[in-house]
C-alpha cells in the first residue's frame, strides 16, 4: 500500500525527493529508488527526523513497537496510519503525546489507482492538514471522512475487505461458465468487463440500485430465474453475515491492542 501511495503520488503532486521511506529490506530499499527515484533509510527514525508528515504502514500486531520507538519528530507531525482497527488513542499513547493522527481505511484497487479510503482524524488535525492527507489518498482513487472513528469498523468491512468479496464472485461466475463449456480467457474477460459496467452504471446512474436490478430483470426471463434462485438461497443475509464479521474482527483488534 505504501508502494501505491509513493506511485500516485509521484510526479504530479510530489516530487521524489521529497518524499523518504524507511525499509528494513536492502533490495526492496534498492527497488524503491530504482522505481521511484525517492529517498530511502533503514531507520524509521530518519523519517519522523526530516518529515512534517509520517505514514505509518506496518501491519496492526507490529504498530505498537515501532510507534513506540520513534523519536526525533516535532510537535506538529502529521501521522497518518493505514493500519486496520488501531484506534487514535492508541496511537497517541504510544507516540507520547496528543500528535494530530489521521486514521485511513484504504483498499488494495489503490494499487492501480482506483481505490476507495476513508479518512478520520483527531481533534486537533487542523483542516490544511486534512487538506494534505485528502490530496495523498486522492492520488491513488478517491476519499471522504467518516464522522465517527468507529465508522472505520464498518468501513473495512465494507470497502477494506469489499475487493475480496466481488473478486469471489467474478471467479465463480468465470468457474461456472468454464465447466459449461466456454473459454477461460473469454469467460474472464466478459466477467470481469461486466463487474466492471455493473459497477460504472450504479455510479453514474441516477436510478437507486434496486432500480437498476429491476431495469435487468425482465418478468420470466434468465435474469429473472437466476435472480430467483439468489433470493431463495438468502445471498443477501449471506454477505450481511460476512460483514458483521468483518466489522466484529476489526473492532476486536481495536480492542487487542487498546491501552
Amino acid at each position: 500500500m505504501a508502494a501505491s501511495l509513493i506511485g500516485g503520488l509521484i510526479p504530479d503532486t510530489v516530487a521524489p525527493d521529497s518524499i523518504i521511506v524507511a525499509e528494513p529490506n536492502k533490495e526492496r530499499r534498492t527497488k524503491l529508488v530504482s522505481q521511484f527515484g525517492v529517498q530511502v533509510t533503514a531507520d524509521n527514525n530518519v523519517v519522523c527526523q526530516n518529515s512534517d508528515v509520517v505514514v505509518l504502514a506496518v501491519k496492526p500486531h507490529v504498530m505498537p513497537d515501532v510507534v513506540q520507538q520513534l523519536t526525533g519528530y516535532q510537535n506538529q507531525t502529521l501521522f497518518i496510519s493505514i493500519a486496520a482497527g488501531i484506534n487514535i488513542t492508541s496511537l497517541q499513547a504510544w507516540l507520547g503525546t496528543q500528535h494530530p493522527v489521521v486514521r485511513v481505511m484504504p483498499n488494495t484497487p489503490a494499487l492501480i489507482g482506483i481505490g476507495a479510503s476513508a479518512l478520520y482524524a483527531s481533534g486537533n488535525v487542523s483542516k490544511e492538514k486534512k487538506n494534505i492527507v485528502g490530496t495523498i489518498l486522492d492520488a491513488v482513487g478517491m476519499s471522504t471522512w467518516v464522522n465517527n472513528e468507529s465508522d472505520l469498523d464498518i468501513v473495512t468491512a465494507l470497502s477494506g475487505s469489499g475487493p475480496a468479496y466481488f473478486m469471489l464472485f467474478i471467479k465463480a461466475l468465470v468457474d461456472q461458465a468454464i465447466k459449461a463449456g466456454l473459454n477461460d480467457s473469454v469467460a474472464k474477460e466478459l466477467a470481469v468487463q461486466t463487474a466492471i459496467g455493473a459497477a460504472t452504471l450504479a455510479k453514474l446512474s441516477e436510478d437507486d440500485l434496486a432500480t437498476l436490478i429491476q431495469k435487468v430483470t425482465s418478468p420470466g426471463g434468465t435474469t429473472a430465474k437466476a435472480m430467483e434462485v439468489l433470493n431463495n438461497r438468502d445471498v443477501p443475509a449471506i454477505i450481511a453475515e460476512a460483514f458483521d464479521a468483518a466489522q466484529q474482527r476489526s473492532e476486536a483488534i481495536a480492542s487487542e491492542f487498546s491501552d
